[in-house]
């Protein structure tokens, strides 16, 4: 296994410390989620509330009933349903689209990720 060094905030660092044995498969499911980004359009912000909302609670180490219940803030949601509606209405512009475009991967993931909890805890039946 290689080792690497990140840069994060203290936060995040104790976190990850406090679920180190998780870590492997969190950074893969987030980077699988990134490598879903088309080319073309660029990534989200890193800072981006929603997705800080989703690395945070990732990182956490959720067990497979926390992701079974686990909801975006109503903000977050507040926002997509602005989006959809724009969308609706008119044209986004490139960052709403872009914006619109990181709440369906992270839906994606979330997609994923319940199927396997459901799955961990049908198994422990």
């Amino acid at each position: 296994m290689t080792t690497i060094t990140l840069d994060v905030p203290d936060q995040l660092a104790k976190q990850i410390n406090a679920n180190s044995q998780r870590m492997p498969h969190a950074l893969s499911l987030a980077l699988n989620l990134l490598g879903e980004s088309s080319a073309t359009h660029s990534l989200p912000a890193p800072t981006s509330p929603l997705v800080s909302e989703v690395i945070d609670f990732l990182a956490s180490g959720p067990t497979p009933t926390d992701i079974l219940r686990f909801k975006v803030s109503d903000e977050a949601q507040d926002r997509l349903e602005t989006l959809l509606s724009i969308n609706r209405e008119s044209n986004l512009s490139p960052n709403e689209r872009t914006e619109l475009e990181t709440y369906q991967q992270i839906h994606h993931l979330f997609v994923l990720l319940k199927a396997r909890a459901r799955t961990t805890l049908s198994s422990a039946i």
